[in-house]
């Protein structure tokens, strides 16, 4: 999640291992089997999944909108790209990032976020899908 202060948008880069999201999108798309390749039709399965299981929140409890700009394979993942408008400074807020913690127990989701020169990493669980974030 990378800010780009030309166009005042964070810009989102999501990388997902293709089996295990091609088995969350299965099961988001009651049981019809999802194949992730290039030039797919998946885009809005793609789309309505991140919208479930990613969202940043403002501290004063808006979430943010955000443009889904579309999904590619690379290698034994896929990934998938955002963008959020964010013309006000950046004040923290709360992000959830739960992708595939609905299929495995022991997922861990990383979030590296540059902000003007800052950056952090957050570290997501099953026990805690929300983080705190202020800079």
């Amino acid at each position: 999640m990378q800010y780009n202060a030309k166009d005042k948008t964070f810009e989102i880069s999501i990388r997902i291992f293709t089996d295990d999201f091609e088995t969350a999108l299965t099961q988001e798309n009651n049981g019809q089997k999802v194949r992730l390749t290039p030039n797919d039709n998946n885009d809005l399965l793609v789309e309505k999944y991140i919208r479930k299981h990613f969202a940043v929140v403002t501290p004063q409890k808006q979430r943010k909108p955000f443009q889904y700009l579309g999904h590619e394979p690379e290698g034994d993942a896929n990934w998938v790209y955002l963008e959020m408008l964010y013309p006000e400074p950046f004040k923290g807020g709360t992000i959830q990032y739960d992708v595939l913690m609905e299929l495995f127990g022991d997922q861990v989701n990383l979030l590296n976020l540059q902000y003007q020169g800052q950056k952090k990493t957050l570290m997501f669980r099953k026990n805690q899908p929300m983080q705190e974030i202020a800079l």
